[in-house]
């Protein structure tokens, strides 16, 4: 079935348009709120940004496959990323992130058997003074410990998780502040 934005992200799209002086220019902006109502990038997404921007498909493949922010593959209910930039390594990262895999029986780029989490690295997640850190859907956990890191796991399993297109879209954040 063809993607098709919603009317609430379609608005959001087109208040955007004005801003930027390309089609080009507006690839990422389009493939997040793509993302934030998919889940992921699917080919259909892929399909719908090159036809909305008229660029070539391998423009926005391209994209998609160059920014590890988007997924390229259908994730799980929840997404949990581990910064692994230098300063969180050096504060535990890489401890973390293998407690992290035996916790959930799983390797970074894979997501559990019950379609539950899918653990990924991240380069940067912006908190360099607070690592290590994990960003599990739209929240941020600084200065994690193993045993803080299965709490918020722990947390997150009792809360229902939230469905593809029900994060609040960063652009229309922006729009509100």
């Amino acid at each position: 079935m063809a993607f098709v934005l919603s009317a609430e992200r379609k608005a959001i799209f087109d208040s955007l348009r004005p801003r930027y002086p390309n089609a080009k220019a507006l690839t990422i902006p389009l493939l997040h709120l793509c993302q934030e109502q998919e889940g992921w990038c699917s080919p259909e997404v892929i399909d719908f940004v090159a036809q909305e921007l008229a660029v070539p498909g391998a423009h926005v493949q391209g994209v998609v496959t160059f920014y590890t922010m988007f997924l390229k593959e259908k994730p799980g209910k929840r997404v949990l990323w581990v910064c692994r930039t230098l300063s969180c390594e050096l504060c535990g990262a890489k401890e973390l992130q293998e407690h992290i895999e035996h916790r959930l029986g799983i390797h970074a780029g894979q997501t559990t058997s019950d379609g539950e989490f899918t653990l990924l690295k991240a380069e940067c997640l912006a908190a360099c003074g607070q690592g290590p850190m994990i960003q599990l859907d739209d929240e941020f956990y600084e200065n994690l410990t193993n045993e803080s890191v299965d709490r918020v796991i722990d947390k997150a399993r009792e809360r229902a998780p939230k469905a593809p297109g029900t994060f609040s879209s960063l652009y229309l954040r922006a729009e509100k502040e």
